[in-house]
């Protein structure tokens, strides 16, 4: 599926050269747009999911691999799911499920809730799957993907997140792993954390990537990489969608054929319309999905 990028969508990797320290900087404007204007979502939960959608694009900025990186929050309270996903590629979705009133001060630490925030790597080449799950031990997002790295990677890592209703951003800054040629510098991560501890959510959110570096770093000799492109985008096709119906079972899925012939499932996800008729659900279940020529997707 193709996607367009836009100027405020990017993920920007870079060193902190005196002091050993990597960062990864994320901002979302457009991309954020396209997935909150999916659901009529109350602020609270607005917040949520796009603090939770640039972590899922920060998380990827440090890993090579080819595949996706999601973060998952399931909870018995009133924001009962909370999913964003990034690619190797950029390409980013999210969605949030909720019910009832969801109060400004919502908090998804509540423990009679029993929340459980889990962190997937799916690689494409090797087709493994690695998934870590993190105590909700704490209202702020930011505090919970810190001990994720804390306690599954032993890496320091310090995460700001912001939104405002237009945009969503997070900046990231983990330690490097140690040479032994360099010179140690026992107060650097202490020093540029003081550093990272002024950034205020206005900055974050809208003063320029190289502009923000410098003015938070410009001490510890900023490098930074060319920015990558981030964008709205779907991993849904035709097959996933008829390998759902398969694990449905065949009388379930026969059970979801409408009066006309025709299982309709739209992507919560992209909204995008997948139609399949008896024929197509007979293929599925007779010989294994192949999809058609064809797809009847809209």
């Amino acid at each position: 599926m193709a996607f367009s990028t836009a100027p405020n969508d990017l993920l920007q990797r870079f060193q902190l050269e005196r002091a050993h320290v990597r960062g990864v900087l994320v901002r979302l404007e457009q991309s954020w747009r396209q997935v909150r204007e999916r659901a009529p979502y109350p602020p609270a939960v607005e917040t949520l999911l796009g603090r939770t959608l640039a972590a899922s694009a920060l998380l990827t900025g440090n890993i090579k691999f080819e595949g996706a990186l999601s973060i998952q929050l399931k909870s018995k309270g009133a924001v009962h799911l909370l999913f964003a996903e990034c690619s190797h590629d950029g390409r980013l979705r999210g969605l949030a499920r909720w019910h009832g009133d969801v109060p400004a001060d919502f908090q998804i630490a509540a423990p009679e809730a029993s929340p459980l925030l889990a962190i997937t790597i799916e690689n494409a080449t090797s087709g493994q799957r690695y998934q870590g799950l993190v105590p909700v031990e704490d209202a702020d997002l930011s505090v919970l993907f810190e001990r994720y790295f804390e306690r599954s990677e032993q890496l320091p890592t310090r995460i700001v997140l912001a939104d405002d209703g237009v945009r969503c951003a997070g900046l990231m800054l983990q330690v490097l792993p140690r040479d032994a040629a360099r010179e140690d510098d026992p107060d650097a991560w202490n020093r540029v954390g003081m550093l990272l501890d002024t950034v205020s959510q206005d900055e974050l959110l809208h003063l320029a990537p190289e502009k923000l570096l410098h003015r938070l770093f410009h001490e510890e000799t900023v490098r930074s990489e060319a920015p990558r492109p981030l964008a709205f985008g779907c991993r849904c096709s035709r097959e996933r969608v008829g390998a759902m119906l398969q694990s449905l079972g065949r009388a379930e899925a026969e059970a979801s054929v409408r009066e006309d012939g025709v299982v309709e499932v739209t992507c919560e996800f992209c909204n995008t319309l997948y139609r399949f008729d008896r024929v197509d659900l007979e293929q599925l279940f007779a010989a294994g999905f192949e999809a058609p020529a064809s797809p009847s997707a809209h």
